[in-house]
């Protein structure tokens, strides 16, 4: 479903400026004020409350961007689930990738049941328009039951050595969660791993397969697509 570039009418700093905070925030482990003194060393002068306030209008709306530039998800879905502490408590934070390991959703839940992997399901094949051919999980049995009344005529493979992928899409979110300390509510994890997940992973191709100058011309390239992604509707603001 296509919807409308980023409109920056109003804003007094230009798009380019708005989008390197936002970029910066979601692809590096920063606080707001570590994002506000790096564009003061490049002799922009923001705020971290202005970071905060673009992060917050814009992030959700590059990532959707992103994930609308995407190529046609794969065929075999990942599945796993770990658990996230938000403000003293213990929640689970459900993720699916690809066999490319591309992220296709990510679902904050109070439970491990067979209604929170049905919804993940559900979910899922909303927000990609498609169905896999194989779904990969652990042995929790709530995807068993879940995959009998979402996705019956999906081929189901449970093994622990089989998920890795999934499994080793967590890493930069932990990474994420310890310097940012906590998220205070549920609403503010999805929000924000939402738009991480949509963002951090573009700027994080494989690297072990490619050379040097392979990654270098790899990330031109995205760095390109983030361009187009976040550019404004009509000509750019006016400092």
């Amino acid at each position: 479903m296509e919807s409308a570039p980023p409109s920056y009418q109003g804003h007094r700093y230009p798009a380019e400026v708005i989008s390197h905070c936002v970029r910066r925030y979601f692809r590096f482990p920063l606080s707001f004020r570590e994002a506000e003194e790096l564009m003061l060393q490049r002799g922009v002068l923001v705020s971290h409350e202005t970071v905060h306030r673009w992060c917050g209008k814009f992030g959700q709306q590059y990532a959707n961007a992103l994930r609308r530039r995407r190529p046609k998800p794969g065929d075999t879905w990942h599945l796993d689930e770990v658990f996230i502490k938000i403000n003293g408590e213990l929640k689970y934070l459900w993720r699916a990738v690809d066999q490319d390991g591309i992220v296709l959703d990510i679902l904050v839940q109070d439970r491990r049941d067979t209604a929170a992997a049905r919804r993940l399901f559900r979910r899922l094949m909303k927000t990609t328009c498609s169905v896999p051919q194989v779904i990969v999980t652990d042995k929790l049995r709530s995807y068993g039951a879940a995959h009998r009344q979402a996705m019956p005529r999906v081929e189901h493979h449970t093994s622990k050595y089989l998920n890795n992928r999934a499994e080793n899409s967590h890493q930069p979110t932990r990474q994420r969660e310890r310097a940012m300390k906590r998220f205070t509510t549920p609403d503010h994890a999805q929000r924000f791993l939402s738009t991480f997940s949509g963002i951090s992973p573009h700027f994080r191709p494989r690297r072990h397969p490619m050379t040097a100058p392979g990654h270098r011309a790899e990330m031109t390239i995205r760095f390109a697509i983030w361009d187009q992604a976040t550019g404004p509707a009509g000509r750019p603001a006016k400092t």
